[in-house]
Parts: C-alpha cells; sequence; structure tokens
C-alpha cells in the first residue's frame, strides 16, 4: 500500500490538482470550484479507483478483472458519496501545495475502508473457512 502511495498515486494527483487548478479557470469561482470536482470526480476518481484496485490485486497474485467486477462499482458509489465533498473543501479553502496533503489525511480512512473491500473479497466463503472465522 506505501509503494501505490508513493510511487503512483502522489504523483499522478499533484500532477492532476496542477492540471486543475491551471487548467479549470472560470470567472465565477463557485461554478469553478464545482467544475473542478465534477472533472476530479468523473475522470481522476474512477480512473485512480481503477488503478488501486488492479494494482492491489495484482500485487497479492490473485485476478484483478474478478477483484474489479466484485467490488469497482460499489467502490465507486461510496467514492462519490466521500469525496465531493472532501474536494469542495480542499478546492476552496486549501492552496495547491496542499491539497494532497488534506487528500492523504482523509484517505487514511478511506484506505481501511478500500482494504477492508479487498480483503473481503478475497476471503474464502467455504464453510469453516476465514469468512466463517470472522463472522
Amino acid at each position: 500500500m506505501a509503494f501505490y502511495g508513493g510511487a503512483i498515486w502522489r504523483p499522478a494527483a499533484s500532477r492532476w490538482f496542477k492540471f486543475l487548478q491551471t487548467r479549470i479557470v472560470l470567472q465565477n469561482k463557485n461554478v469553478e470550484m464545482v467544475a473542478r470536482v465534477t472533472i476530479d470526480q468523473t475522470l481522476f476518481a474512477p480512473t485512480s479507483l481503477f488503478v488501486f484496485l488492479s494494482s492491489m490485486s495484482i500485487m497479492e497474485g490473485s485476478s484483478a478483472s474478478e477483484k474489479l467486477e466484485k467490488s469497482y462499482t460499489m467502490a465507486l458509489k461510496r467514492n462519490w458519496i466521500v469525496w465531493p465533498f472532501v474536494q469542495l473543501i480542499n478546492f476552496r479553502f486549501v492552496p495547491l501545495d496542499h491539497r494532497v496533503i488534506v487528500v492523504q489525511v482523509v484517505s487514511l480512512g478511506w484506505n481501511c475502508y478500500l482494504s477492508f473491500i479487498n480483503s473481503s473479497i478475497a476471503l474464502p466463503s467455504s464453510p469453516g473457512g476465514v469468512r466463517d472465522c470472522i463472522g
């Protein structure tokens, strides 16, 4: 997870936030903020979630396509419950240089959720299997 965050997500997010800051510029700042969040949640969020779930599956030696089929849609819907509000605050009040830090702080909880999804899909469901032992 640390490898993914440091080598993949952070550089991509830094460039993405800079792109949004420099390319999505409108006269009405409220409309600009909503446009940035909309673009973020329709382009970057689905892509980064896809990359996260795929890369975790590959690093675990499991099937990325199976993991995506079972968890992607649910995780993306939950993403859209949490992240638009975080990004509205982030784009409105946080300077560009600190936006990745804000997202990383919120990601502590979000990554716990994604790890839960990732591990619960990998658990065997056979009688007497790991799933039976944890509830």
